[in-house]
């Protein structure tokens, strides 16, 4: 699969903020070993925006101590390669609430193909939210009715692979249409077709399908 580069028109609005409060995206540069939130990212941390400036250090006391090792191996991981990866875990926000997050993330790049650190977002998948995201579901999925069958399919696939309720898959869905500026409608063709072009082959990884839905957007065909 080709890397995906991230000129700096594309980095900054990857940081901006969302419409959804429960999805936001992140950033970390190797070269200075610095990490950057978007607004949505610090709410879930439990800071307002503007107020924190990410470290690993800090990313590491946010996380829940039975999930703290598993996590200190992973952002090593990210640290030294950029390598494309997924996380399911616990973070305790600055309130002392627990939450249950998905974080997914992939190669940064420069035009050159030189891995300048990682890229991806960070999904809240608390209970608190599980009414509030269901009822944003059943607006939105009713107004694309007509695109239901495909989205269903699409739904399903990141449940299967992440784990994660149908309402978390469409929220993944959503947000990387805003992300991209491409339709729900077309990114989960795309990625129903990709997910079932090799029916039968050996699976894809984990950490390819990580990279497949990062960089879902640039192989949609043109309307």
């Amino acid at each position: 699969m080709k890397d995906r580069a991230l000129p700096d028109a594309a980095a900054a609005r990857l940081l901006d903020g969302n419409s959804s409060p429960h999805v936001g995206s992140f950033r970390y540069l190797l070269a200075d070993d610095t990490w950057e939130w978007s607004d949505a990212v610090a709410a879930i941390h439990g800071y307002a925006p503007g107020t924190v400036h990410p470290t690993t250090e800090l990313l590491l006391q946010h996380k829940h101590p039975d999930d703290k090792k598993k996590l200190a191996e992973l952002l090593e991981a990210v640290r030294t390669t950029g390598e494309p990866f997924s996380s399911k875990h616990r973070i305790i926000d600055t309130a002392g609430n627990i939450k249950s997050v998905a974080v997914i993330g992939d190669r940064l790049v420069d035009r050159n193909g030189t891995v300048l650190g990682t890229s991806g977002f960070y999904l809240d998948l608390s209970e608190a939210i599980e009414e509030d995201i269901r009822e944003g579901v059943d607006e939105a999925v009713s107004a694309l009715a007509g695109a239901r069958a495909v989205i269903e399919q699409a739904k399903g696939i990141l449940m299967a692979v992440y784990a994660i309720s149908a309402q978390h898959a469409f929220e993944v869905l959503t947000w990387r249409s805003q992300e991209t500026n491409v339709k729900v409608r077309a990114l989960s063709e795309q990625l129903v077709a990709e997910a079932t072009a090799g029916a039968g082959a050996q699976p894809v990884s984990r950490r390819e399908f990580d990279h497949l839905l990062m960089t879902l957007h640039e192989r949609v065909p043109e309307a």
